[in-house]
């Protein structure tokens, strides 16, 4: 006999409450701007210091004004001559980027086959510490000689002298890179080429963007040096002038705008560095220290 047990009605289970939404892992933009904030007050307080200490010996007139302007003097002579200022401004600044992108391609390439090449490293070291050596302003004249008065001796000098940092920078990060990687990439038969690229080149990243760093500002130097040599157009041109005619409102002006040449130019590798390596300690050791 088959029995069939009646079924027992169930009481319905309450629903389950959904844990709440966990905030997404990534920082928001208010902490982002916090972190900016916690990192920037630093230096704009020291800057706002020596502003205070710029306007107050103006204005108690320790050193006679043709020497030190006052900062509204300054203000005034930038607001006067900015279309003039701004034009030399773009050339400084066109002939600086151009000069240490070449500087940049060319250290790389540089250091690529100084690092692949024992025979190239014996050969040319010796010559690219020689030429470092030798003071860029003596060069000068000679630059202007072969290429005239125009952006090109301007744009070789800034090569110049930022080259040599790129090539040390790159030459040392790319021979740091753990050989035990570089063994397993041999032994698992990736070629050079792909061993540079997957290995050896984001390795050598953190070294080369110091080195980029440091050459970026050595580029303006670059520049500058050769208008004084020989140019019509340009920062460097205009500090000729100022200086000739005893223009210390217009030399205090074109000073600054050469800090703020170097100054974006450096943030702009500074964000390329975040965007390319943000995996590197230096980054997480910069989110540390914000909180400091």
């Amino acid at each position: 006999m088959v029995t069939t047990q009646e079924a027992r009605p169930t009481a319905p289970s309450p629903p389950r409450s959904r844990p709440p939404a966990q905030p997404s892992g990534g920082p928001t933009a208010a902490s982002r701007a916090l972190s900016l904030l916690a990192e920037s007050w630093r230096p704009a307080a020291v800057l706002l210091a020596l502003f205070a200490v710029w306007w107050f010996v103006a204005w108690r007139e320790l050193v006679p004004a043709y020497l030190v302007p006052s900062p509204g003097a300054v203000a005034e002579t930038m607001a006067a001559d900015w279309p003039m200022l701004l034009e030399h401004t773009w050339v400084t600044t066109l002939e600086t980027i151009v000069g240490f992108v070449l500087a940049a391609v060319i250290g790389v390439a540089a250091a690529v086959l100084l690092v692949y090449s024992r025979t190239a490293e014996k050969s040319l070291y010796p010559l690219i510490l020689f030429a470092q050596v030798i003071p860029k302003i003596a060069i000068a004249p000679i630059l202007v000689v072969w290429f005239g008065f125009g952006m090109t001796p301007k744009i070789v000098l800034a090569v110049l002298i930022a080259f040599f940092p790129v090539v040390v920078s790159a030459v040392a990060g790319l021979r740091s890179v753990d050989p035990e990687l570089l063994e397993m990439s041999a032994t698992m038969g990736a070629s050079r080429w792909k061993t540079f690229r997957k290995i050896r080149f984001p390795g050598a990243l953190p070294q080369l963007m110091s080195g980029l760093k440091v050459a970026v500002t050595l580029a303006v130097v670059g520049a500058v040096v050769g208008e004084f040599v020989g140019a019509d157009r340009g920062l460097g041109y205009v500090l000729l002038l100022a200086s000739g005619n005893l223009d210390a409102p217009l030399l205090f002006a074109d000073l600054i705008l050469m800090s703020l040449i170097g100054v974006v130019l450096f943030v702009l590798v500074e964000v390329l560095e975040r965007l390319l390596i943000p995996w590197h300690a230096s980054r997480r050791g910069n989110l540390a220290l914000a909180t400091v």
